[in-house]
């Protein structure tokens, strides 16, 4: 599978909310991943699965960090373009994701962990690679 990368360096074609041709999520899919953020801690109840479909990032989705926004401002596709990166803004992206990897451990299958540290703990790795 050819990797997909966000602005912020997560791998949308790992994710299992990125529902973008030909990477389309059955409804049972997106209720599962629905069910997963909320065990995780992404989320603080089961939302429904229009809500966790993601066709990928543009500047008016809401992002916690404003990577997209901040990307698109400059006219650049990633982070790694950047030539202030990495930023304390990327800084603070990468722990805050890599805060959710033990909980991740804990709570899914290997099959799923492996699946959320392609999709979102290996970013920083994504970006030096771009």
């Amino acid at each position: 599978m050819k990797k997909i990368i966000a602005a912020c360096g997560n791998d949308c074609a790992a994710c299992p909310r990125y529902v973008a041709h030909p990477y389309e999520k059955t409804d049972e899919e997106l209720r599962h991943t629905a069910e997963l953020w909320m065990k995780i801690g992404y989320r603080d109840h089961v939302v429904t699965n229009e809500e966790i479909s993601c066709l990928g990032c543009k500047p008016e989705n809401w992002c916690r960090f404003h990577v997209v926004k901040c990307c698109n401002d400059r006219g650049i596709s990633t982070c790694a373009e950047c030539q202030d990166y990495p930023c304390d803004n990327m800084r603070e992206c990468f722990k805050i994701t890599k805060s959710f990897e033990p909980k991740c451990r804990e709570v899914c299958t290997e099959k799923e962990y492996q699946q959320l540290k392609t999709a979102f703990f290996e970013k920083e790795k994504n970006l030096s690679n771009d």
